[in-house]
């Protein structure tokens, strides 16, 4: 099956490197930031590698409480 967008490097990514880059294809050929999130969720379903969050970059683990002055 053929994928209709360019690949950032211009080849499909293996699932491993899928897996850990945020972006997967090639930014030019989008005119906005929804376009391209759009692509790019149908890229990760197309490789089956996990679709990101909107979440993905707050940390898991519970914070501490800041310092008492």
């Amino acid at each position: 099956m053929d994928f209709k967008y360019r690949w950032k490097n211009g080849a499909p990514p293996s699932r491993d490197q899928a897996a850990r880059n945020r972006h997967l294809l090639d930014e030019s050929q989008f005119e906005n930031e929804q376009d391209r999130s759009l692509a790019e969720e149908m890229a990760r379903k197309h490789l089956n590698v996990p679709l990101t969050t909107s979440d993905e970059d707050r940390s898991v683990l519970p914070q501490a409480a800041p310092p008492e002055e």
